[in-house]
């Protein structure tokens, strides 16, 4: 039988590792982080880990407390631009690289995280 992919890669240990590097990132990005309306960022860290652990299989605690994710409206009230997309990546990939999963884990989670970066540009421009 095959591992769900959250179980695979290490479970919430993993995802809340990357989530933590992550953050670390936005919370000194000055184009990304006015994007964050609550001073502190550990309850925008724990939706994000609730719900990239859904997705790839874990706890659906995210669905339990917030309802279908609904990425793009839920993103929607915030100019998305190339750049901030950049931005997101970078810092994403900067915690990606932390993990040290294997080559094609990491080229598993990278692709969605890139492809989910991407569909969510809502505002042209730079």
């Amino acid at each position: 039988m095959d591992e769900i992919f959250f179980e695979q890669i290490g479970g919430t240990q993993v995802f809340t590792k990357l989530v933590d590097k992550f953050y670390e990132g936005v919370a000194e990005d000055p184009l990304l982080r006015p994007m964050y309306p609550e001073e502190d960022l550990g309850p925008a860290k724990e939706r994000l880990r609730m719900f990239l652990e859904q997705y790839w299989g874990g706890p659906h605690t995210y669905s339990e407390l917030r309802g279908h994710p609904r990425l793009r409206m839920r993103h929607n009230v915030f100019p998305i631009t190339r750049a901030a997309k950049d931005a997101w990546l970078k810092h994403m990939r900067a915690a990606v690289d932390t993990l040290e999963l294997s080559p094609l884990d990491d080229a598993t989670l990278w692709d969605y995280l890139d492809r989910a970066a991407h569909s969510l540009i809502n505002t042209l421009g730079r």
